[in-house]
Order: structure tokens, then sequence, then C-alpha cells
């Protein structure tokens, strides 16, 4: 199983920007002295608690800084601009890269954003659909690209202009070839959209805002989705964010990942709960259709929402969750605000020190037995 981070990032909105984006840029450079996989990073226009507006913007301050870490967007919002303008930067943010992009897509769900740009009342996920098939397009074909796709509101030409003579109408193709591994984040129970995500061999990354009994149906569609095209789905391409704390030991984990009013795990589901609420999204954190809004409390969500204790605690949940869910193949560790940089650095370091391979030995071992028993 592998390790990755997602940040939002989320922090207290009277911290100072540009203290909250140098903070977020070094977990992302310690994340990969660990080890990690790769890094998510959110977008947001409208909302001060969330620091990043542009994540191509924010990770190519990254490239040079970091070695082996796969650098993704998590999300772009693709209802946010041309896609002529996010083929254009993905594919040069692929280069800078060498590769090392990842081109993670969303609509863009904050209503403030799109009120902000004049589109409240559009459909973001028709926006989001038509604007992927056009992206592609533009990295499949070759100049003049006459892109008119049938009921898609973006036509793309450089038909007129075009002079081969200068390389003039000419756009980037990708570094990776034939595109970067694309992962949309999936936040909804039973999402039908990871249907489509299977079907056109995107990857899902299941949001740490979800109870983990909801989990198996993001797989569940998504083997769908590979099914209709004659495929079969790979548990490998399956990503599962978690709210995660590791401290060297339990007391210390419950104080800082549970416990203490100053907790930056309390802060975030705290901040979460309100947005969800204001949003009417609320149910996505409640066991059961009818349960009543009065028990989403603070210590409701942590208490469901954060892995937290020592390194073999931790392990034994992470088992757990693939026990309940069934097998994926990464652990996407969410990040928080750093309210004790020392306490926050450590738990990345166990994580990728000693929980990650507590829990790869144990799969290992059981995997073995199963082909011993077979």
């Amino acid at each position: 199983m592998r390790l990755g981070f997602f940040t939002m990032p989320l922090h207290p909105s009277e911290r100072a920007p540009a203290v909250t984006l140098q903070e977020d840029r070094e977990a992302i450079i310690l994340a990969d002295k660990l080890g990690f996989y790769d890094a998510f990073v959110g977008e947001h226009l409208t909302e001060k608690s969330e620091n990043v507006t542009n994540s191509f913007i924010f990770l190519a301050t990254l490239i040079h800084q970091t070695k082996n870490i796969m650098l993704a967007t998590g999300t772009s919002n693709l209802s946010h601009t041309h896609p002529t303008l996010i083929a254009a930067h993905a594919a040069m943010f692929d280069h800078l890269a060498q590769g090392r992009f990842i081109f993670g897509v969303s609509p863009g769900a904050l209503p403030s954003d799109a009120e902000a740009l004049g589109m409240l009342g559009e459909d973001r996920n028709k926006l989001f659909a038509e604007a992927i098939d056009v992206i592609l397009a533009i990295w499949e074909r070759s100049v003049p690209y006459d892109i008119d796709l049938p009921g898609n509101r973006f036509k793309v030409t450089t038909a007129t202009t075009q002079n081969d003579s200068v390389g003039r109408g000419q756009m980037y193709k990708t570094f990776q070839q034939p595109r970067p591994e694309i992962v949309g984040t999936v936040v909804a129970p039973g999402s039908k959209g990871v249907i489509a995500m299977g079907a056109r061999d995107f990857h899902p990354l299941s949001a740490n805002f979800l109870l983990s009994k909801y989990l198996p149906s993001h797989w569940t569609n998504y083997a769908e989705g590979k099914n209709s095209v004659g495929q079969t789905a790979n548990p490998a391409d399956w990503r599962i964010a978690r709210t995660i704390f590791v401290a060297d030991d339990d007391h210390t984990a419950r104080r800082y990942g549970l416990e203490d009013s100053n907790s930056p795990y309390r802060y975030y589901w705290e901040l979460m709960l309100r947005k969800m609420f204001i949003s009417k999204r609320q149910a996505i954190f409640k066991t059961h259709a009818e349960q009543n809004d009065s028990e989403l409390t603070s210590d409701y969500m942590v208490n469901k929402l954060v892995l937290c204790g020592s390194p073999n605690k931790v392990a034994d949940q992470i088992l757990a969750l693939r026990e309940e869910v069934g097998d994926f193949g990464e652990i996407v560790y969410a990040g928080m605000d750093w309210v004790d940089p020392t306490l926050a650095k450590r738990s990345m370091e166990l994580m990728a020190e000693k929980v990650m391979p507590q829990v790869n030995a144990a799969i290992d071992t059981s995997a073995r037995k199963v082909a011993a028993a077979s």
C-alpha cells in the first residue's frame, strides 16, 4: 500500500497567508523526504480559511524543492476557466515537473467561487464534463484541432491563424504519454460519477470527509464503470484519504488529535461541519439517514473521522479499514494546520517510518497465507 498526502489546505482565517503557504510547502517537502508517493493540493478562490487559490502555481514552487514525490492538483476546478487554458497549463506543468505530475480534477463545488465568477446558476457538473472532454481532445489531436463535440459549448480550433512555419496555432502535448494520471476526488456516498471515472480510466480518491461505511460504494461503482468498457478494476488505482494523527504514545495522540480545545483536528472538523451545514450537505457525516443533526457534535466528528494513536494503534486502524472496505492502493494522509509543528512533523515521520511498514508487512503476510491456501 502506498502512502500519499492531501491538503485542502485549511487554516484559521486569522493566520497570515504568507506564513501558512510556507507551512504547507514545508509539509510537502517533508513528505517527499519521508517517501510519500504523491501530494494533492486543493484550491478555492473565495474561502478565507483555504489559502491556495491556484494549485498549479503553488505546486510549481515545489518542483525544484522536491525530488521524487508526484505533485498533484487536488483538484483543478474545471468549471472555473476555459479548458484550453487548463490543457495548456497542465501540459506545461507536466514538462516542468518532467512527469512528476498527477492531474486531479473536479467541477468546483464552492458556491461563492461560482458567484464571484458570475456562474452561480450554471450546471458546474455539466461544465466539468464538457471541459474534460475538450482537454483530452487537445492533448490527443494535432493542429488545427477542430474540436466541436456534440452538445459541448467549448469549440477549439486554430485553423484560421495556424502557421506551421513558425509553429503558430500549436499547443503543448503532455510530457507523460498518452497523458498524466487523472484522479477525481469522490465525496458523496454511492457517487455515480465514479462509474464514469471507471469507464474513462480516471482514478478515484475517496475523500476523508466520508464515514468508512460508505467507502465500499465508491469501489462498487468504479468497478461497474470499468466493467462497462470490458476492463477489470485494479485496487491499486483506488486512493482513500483519512484524517490521521500519530504520536509516540497514545496519551499525546488523544490530547492533540481528539481532546484539546486547540487541537487542529478539532478545528478542522468543527469548521468542516459548519461548512457542510451551510451547504446542507451534513448527511455525509451521518451513520444513517434518520440520524438527528443534533448528534453531529465536535466529539462525534473527531471520534468518527480521525485515526489516532501510537504507531501500532494507527496501523491496526488502517488494517481494520482495509478489512472493512476491501483492498485499496493508497492511504492518503490529510494535512492539518500546524498548531504544534513538532508534533505535526513527528506524526508524518511516524506514519512513514513506523505505521506503513507495519501495514505493508501485515498485508504481505496475509497475501502469502492466501496464496499458500490456494
